[in-house]
């Protein structure tokens, strides 16, 4: 499983069991919570936890804090993606009961990445990890929004992630000598083809609108997590400034 596969879904709260099924015996749809935003890790770094979710707007203008929503109370609700309902699926009674401090907790996509002898090799752009146990499988890093398309990203193993440092996750100097996959171009090398005009247009445009905007806000988003309440607040805030964009809801 990828949180990029999971990042801007629509995510819902499951009704009460004894409320689930309406007078005339139909399922009861759930209600939207928000929208699933960044996965949360360990302070280790190498298990994801929960994830932060973007609350939906009150009456569409006023705006909630995100909250950390526990991993193991995400399932399916009548085809959708929903939690259960209940005080510890989040925040703070969700860290109690998994026996973690939130304010040690951390988030690695969107980080600079960098080796321990001080290189830059880009930044974590996505995360696989089990979905029962959240054990991070791999780290995907890569130099750019365009370079991703194009060569595609480096998975990084768990066993290469040496910490956290001034900003940045750092990793073992092998990861330089690892190489690239998932990108266009290196899937038009294996099938003996070059890469296509629109391919190649593609990431003009990711490098001209969208690249330098997500990088920013991206990077902006790499350190440690702040008090329960108040730290998702901050770090959207954070997020939208660095990216251009606005904090608040205007209408």
């Amino acid at each position: 499983m990828r949180a990029g596969d999971f990042v801007g879904a629509k995510i819902y709260r499951k009704p009460t069991e004894d409320k689930r099924t309406k007078k005339d015996g139909t399922p009861r749809s759930p209600k939207k919570l928000g929208k699933i935003h960044f996965p949360v890790f360990t302070p280790g770094g190498t298990r994801v936890v929960g994830f932060m979710v973007r609350q939906s707007d009150i009456a569409g203008m006023i705006e909630r804090p995100d909250r950390f929503v526990a991993l193991d109370a995400i399932g399916v609700y009548e085809g959708a993606i929903a939690v259960d309902d209940v005080k510890d699926t989040y925040d703070a009674a969700a860290a109690k009961r998994l026996d973690i401090n939130l304010d040690d907790c951390i988030i690695w996509v969107g980080m600079d990445v960098r080796t321990e002898s001080g290189d830059v090799v880009g930044y974590c752009s996505d995360v696989e990890f089990k979905p029962r146990s959240g054990i991070v499988q791999a780290f995907y890093v890569t130099a750019g929004a365009a370079s991703s398309v194009l060569v595609g990203d480096t998975q990084v193993p768990p066993t290469m992630l040496r910490g956290y440092a001034d900003g940045a996750m750092i990793v073992s100097d092998e990861v330089k000598s690892l190489g690239y996959s998932g990108g266009a171009a290196a899937k038009a090398a294996e099938a003996s083809v070059v890469v296509g005009d629109k391919v190649k247009k593609g990431a003009k445009v990711l490098d001209d609108k969208g690249s330098v905007a997500v990088d920013k806000g991206s990077r902006a988003l790499g350190k440690q997590l702040g008090k329960t309440r108040g730290m998702f607040k901050a770090f959207k805030d954070e997020y939208q400034k660095a990216s251009g964009g606005s904090s608040k809801a205007t209408k």
